[in-house]
């Protein structure tokens, strides 16, 4: 989709916003525990509907529009019995379409339904990890799984990674890919825009001082002369930094490398 096609300049509905605290890097306890994070505009969230848990109503697309917190775009629906939600935007739906989740939904974009119901070879998004907690996979703007198998309980789905990994069938997804697939292609343009996007600079060990990153120092431009490392002194590249023990990784069936 074109953003020239997004809805004209219009206010999100007021019911569905609230003011997203900006926390800046920083974690309950007040230490900064992502980098490179503050001075942003001040936004609005938009209470995206990941669980679509209205089952077995009719809902029709009444706008697209572009949401400040995600790179994806969100489209407002509006059920038969006129409440109004706001849920991610699949690609190719169209102001009008009527969408519905439900068990026995049409496989057609913008239905939500159960896994083992959605035939291999379908394009799903918001897929969920946990039955009935809501979608938390695949999100992003361009992003899509394929069904691929389908075992016992489980069914098989390639994600946008390369990876292979098993998800409940009871668990719910939606069919279609996720829209503003050219996002990947933006030309930031500016500094300026960056830190308005709540993006601080980043500087390269190499040009720190010894005491503040294990590159740092040396006369002149140097190299890392090292193996390269995190400020912290673990190692930056290559190192696996996944739990090897939780419970969701017995359920990958192939991993993304080699």
């Amino acid at each position: 989709m074109n953003k020239k096609t997004l809805s004209k300049k219009v206010a999100p509905v007021k019911s569905l916003m609230q003011i997203l605290k900006k926390r800046s890097g920083r974690d309950n306890s007040g230490q900064i525990s992502v980098r490179h994070q503050g001075g942003r505009q001040k936004r609005f969230y938009r209470v995206i509907d990941f669980k679509r848990d209205k089952r077995d109503m009719e809902a029709e697309v009444i706008r697209i529009e572009r949401d400040p917190n995600r790179n994806a775009f969100i489209a407002l629906v509006k059920y038969t019995d006129n409440e109004l939600r706001y849920i991610l935007y699949p690609n190719k739906l169209k102001v009008g379409d009527k969408i519905i989740a439900s068990e026995n939904a049409e496989i057609k974009i913008g239905n939500a339904l159960a896994l083992k119901n959605i035939p291999i070879g379908t394009l799903v998004h918001n897929v969920e990890l946990y039955i009935g907690k809501g979608g938390q996979m695949i999100k992003s703007a361009g992003a899509a799984a394929s069904v691929i198998a389908k075992e016992d309980k489980y069914i098989h789905l390639k994600l946008p990674s390369g990876a292979v990994q098993r998800f409940f069938k009871d668990c719910w997804a939606t069919v279609g890919q996720i829209g503003n697939i050219s996002f990947k292609d933006e030309i930031i343009g500016s500094a300026g825009r960056k830190r308005l996007m709540g993006i601080r600079p980043t500087v390269r060990g190499t040009a720190q001082n010894p005491r503040s990153h294990p590159h740092g120092g040396g006369e002149g431009r140097s190299g890392e002369g090292m193996h390269p490392k995190t400020p912290w002194g673990k190692p930056a590249r290559g190192k696996r930094t996944r739990n090897k023990h939780k419970w969701s990784r017995s359920l990958v069936v192939k991993r993304r490398r080699r």
